[in-house]
């Protein structure tokens, strides 16, 4: 099994409520209304648990800003770093 990491970038992230609709167990909303990984705080460093990948693809997928980064490495904190997106 690849590990999928995640991360959202909340300087595009624009508040829109689908990604804790469709994976309330990945993402949630901080006091301002920007989406976040809950799984590590942001950090994108902890691999989203095996039972929510197919969630975790939809939320990407879906999100109209493309603020939700996937990859098979950690970000360390990066929203930016080039994420290999290869499906989660």
């Amino acid at each position: 099994m690849v590990c999928k990491y995640t991360i959202v970038n909340q300087d595009t992230c624009i508040s829109c409520g689908s990604c804790g609709a469709i994976a309330p167990d990945i993402f949630a909303y901080d006091d301002a209304g920007l989406s976040y990984f809950i799984g590590d705080d942001n950090v994108g460093n902890i691999p989203v648990d095996e039972d929510v990948l197919f969630d975790l693809e939809d939320a990407h997928d879906e999100c109209p800003t493309g603020s939700i980064k996937v990859s098979n490495e950690p970000f360390n904190g990066d929203p930016l770093k080039e994420a290999f997106e290869q499906g989660a």
